[in-house]
């Protein structure tokens, strides 16, 4: 199951809060996967959906919120009977209009608001916003596999309603952006720690400390991989700066001889050759008496100069 499965089917088995929370919830998916319409009675409420899990949650909701039993259908493809839409129904005129008017739907001369965005009174109160937020991925949002990247979004109709559900996770101080993706509108969040936090906020508390490990691990695994690279650069750096050192000694041992050198610099031109591995702090430490890692790099530089001067005469 991929990571946004786990975070959906924790989020359907969870019923918190009090009603308005559940009423709150309920909206949400509801402006995504519901709709209005003409039936024998007059209108009727539809859930359509081929999330299982977006399904059970309406369901169970309209169950609690409102104390509405309705059947779900389900139908399957002839590939893939565990896929398929799953619908749910309730065409009875009072449970309509006793849901519409949770909803704040309807107006008070009885005509249907614009459902362009949900009506801000629905979630007054923090717990209201965190339970529309939950709503709101359970219907429409996913996140992508922890190991790989951060990126989580909540694909929207319109860019009102985008930017209803980013002002939202804003109040929670959750930096979320905006960005056009054909005939949606995306709400997304890049960050692991703004990811944790919104999974905080929905209370996916079970799929928060997955991805907490997921980030510790990697956290280490580029803590060590930064450590072995810092490494290996110095050790490249050491050997490349060895190798021209080991250069100007031959040229001027072979030019003019090493016993011209005075009694520092030969010194150190031998223990070089030898210790070709060595950095400046091993080949102070080898000088009797020692030297520091400055002493032996100003001897380098006057061999360096030397062979230089040799060369160009």
């Amino acid at each position: 199951m991929s990571f946004s499965g786990k975070i959906k089917e924790e989020l359907s088995k969870e019923v918190r809060g009090a009603r308005h929370c559940m009423i709150a919830e309920f909206a949400a998916i509801n402006s995504f996967v519901g709709s209005i319409a003409a039936s024998k009675a007059g209108v009727a409420l539809k859930m359509t959906t081929e999330n299982k899990y977006v399904s059970r949650k309406y369901f169970t909701l309209l169950k609690k919120a409102f104390n509405i039993e309705t059947d779900v259908s389900k139908k399957t493809s002839e590939k893939n009977h565990e896929t398929g839409v799953n619908t749910a129904i309730v065409d009875s005129k009072e449970d309509v209009l006793k849901i519409l008017s949770a909803l704040k739907i309807i107006k008070d001369d009885g005509s249907l608001d614009d459902m362009t965005t949900v009506n801000e009174m629905l979630f007054m109160n923090t717990c209201c916003k965190r339970a529309f937020l939950r709503g709101a991925f359970l219907a429409a949002g996913s996140v992508g596999d922890p190991n790989k990247s951060y990126h989580l979004e909540i694909v929207c109709p319109t860019m009102e309603r985008a930017k209803q559900i980013q002002g939202l996770i804003w109040d929670f101080e959750i930096d979320a952006k905006i960005v056009a993706r054909k005939k949606a509108y995306v709400v997304y969040i890049k960050e692991g720690a703004g990811i944790v936090d919104f999974l905080n906020v929905i209370e996916a508390h079970v799929a928060l400390m997955d991805l907490e490990n997921v980030r510790i691990i990697k956290e280490m695994r580029n803590a060590v991989n930064r450590q072995v690279n810092c490494e290996t650069a110095n050790i490249n750096k050491t050997i490349t700066a060895s190798m021209k050192q080991i250069e100007d000694i031959e040229y001027i041992r072979d030019s003019v001889g090493l016993e011209t050198l005075s009694d520092n610099l030969k010194e150190m031109a031998y223990l070089r050759i030898a210790h070709p591995e060595a950095n400046l702090n091993d080949l102070g430490r080898l000088l009797n008496p020692p030297i520091g890692k400055s002493g032996v790099n100003h001897r380098l530089r006057k061999i360096s100069v030397i062979a230089d001067n040799l060369r160009e005469s």
